[in-house]
């Protein structure tokens, strides 16, 4: 079995900080902490260990042309529904063109590598808690509509190995290599 690794691009920490804090005293769900708060590219649960170098150099290459462009979270959402969510959501309302480009480099430099991204369709979002599915979540994507984050600037990809220690626990995340985009 292969490491399970994810491509992303990681908001700026005083971006993370500042949902954070507008999180921190909305009880009710278990918010994601800054510190894993990210922007999946493309999620690769099996990497085969030959394929991680030629993954990190296929990555490099893919978004090394690619500028750095503006970004900022806003609007909020729920999938698979907000009538039965499994994921509360932020979205992005600045950038998103750019980043399905991005994606689109990474997902098939993981290809290339020997490293398939999983098969869904690709949706930018950061993932802010997982809530029972029996709620409704459209009082939460009322309180998360209010929050926007200032525009910062992405400049890199991070590869992201992330091992599962079991039932109820948060994945270990290992950063494995950051990905300058043009003259970063």
């Amino acid at each position: 079995m292969g490491r399970r690794m994810f491509a992303a691009v990681v908001p700026p920490e005083d971006v993370r900080e500042s949902l954070a804090a507008f999180l921190e005293p909305r009880e009710g769900l278990r918010w994601t902490r800054a510190e894993r708060m990210h922007l999946t590219l493309a999620f690769l649960p099996s990497v085969p260990e030959r394929a991680v170098e030629p993954l990190v150099e296929r990555l490099a290459a893919a978004v090394v042309d690619l500028a750095p462009f503006g970004c900022r979270l806003g609007g909020s959402g729920a999938f698979p529904h907000p009538d039965r969510p499994s994921v509360l959501w932020l979205g992005v309302d600045r950038g998103r063109a750019d980043l399905e480009r991005l994606a689109r480099r990474v997902r098939g430099a993981a290809n290339d590598a020997g490293a398939a991204p999983d098969g869904r369709r690709f949706e930018p979002h950061l993932t802010l808690a997982r809530p029972p599915r029996d709620r409704s979540a459209l009082r939460w994507l009322r309180v998360l509509d209010g929050w926007a984050s200032r525009e910062w600037t992405v400049h890199e990809v991070v590869l992201v190995d992330s091992q599962l220690l079991g039932r109820g626990r948060a994945p270990l995340h290992e950063e494995v290599a950051r990905l300058p985009l043009a003259d970063c």
